[in-house]
């Protein structure tokens, strides 16, 4: 029996192009300027020291931080503080309403039918904790958050490694066999897969080039959320 459902945003819940199209360039065209006016914030001061660490600069060579950081950016790089660093920039944008989130109908529409049977929802993705957490806030329908019950990022592990599942099912206290995991990525289903989890590769036909009437998978293979078996 699932108790829960473990999903990943881009792809999944919501549209690449939405991440691609708008955050990227909005992060790109605004790190500099933030960077350069925040850098002496103690939680932006340790996520540029990773930065320095990461790629062998140093830590008081701001400029070149700041290339290192928009050239991770056009690599879409699943660096942990890039990813922070983000997440502080798209915060601005989202409360000064320069775009809301996307996210499918048919997986708003799922998630609140499965929290309403106490389902319990929790979000994986490669993108903060704090930049899941404001996606779900400004949402095209509204304040999301409550339908989520907690949050992962790559500060447990990557998502193509399955002892990161092992750790989320241990932090949430609950069994891999009675979590279902929802991804657009293949690789990170088998990761969970090879653990317990029971997984569900959503293939959205707008967002893969993936083609879902040949496709053959020992994950339950869906188009919209309305077809997830539970």
């Amino acid at each position: 029996m699932i108790k829960a459902i473990l999903t990943d945003i881009e792809g999944t819940t919501s549209s690449i192009s939405f991440v691609k199209d708008i955050l990227f360039p909005y992060a790109e065209k605004n790190l500099p300027a933030f960077i350069r006016t925040n850098r002496q914030k103690n939680s932006v001061r340790k996520e540029l020291n990773e930065v320095a660490k990461i790629s062998n600069i140093p830590s008081h060579n701001v400029e070149a931080l700041i290339t290192k950081l928009i050239e991770w950016i056009k690599a879409d790089k699943k660096t942990t503080p890039l990813k922070s660093l983000q997440g502080m920039i798209w915060k601005k944008g989202y409360k000064n309403a320069d775009y809301k989130a996307h996210i499918y109908n048919d997986a708003i529409q799922k998630l609140v039918e499965w929290r309403e049977k106490n389902i319990k929802i929790f979000v994986y993705s490669s993108g903060s904790i704090q930049a899941q957490k404001l996606f779900f806030q400004y949402s095209l329908y509204g304040d999301a958050r409550s339908l989520f019950n907690d949050y992962f990022d790559t500060t447990i592990g990557v998502k193509k490694n399955q002892d990161s599942y092992k750790k989320i099912s241990q932090a949430i206290g609950i069994s891999s066999g009675q979590i279902l995991f929802l991804s657009d990525i293949e690789s990170e289903l088998n990761a969970a897969k090879n653990v317990g989890y029971d997984t569900c590769w959503v293939i959205r036909p707008d967002d893969s080039e993936v083609d879902i009437e040949t496709i053959q998978s020992d994950h339950q293979v869906v188009s919209s959320f309305h077809d997830i078996k539970i």
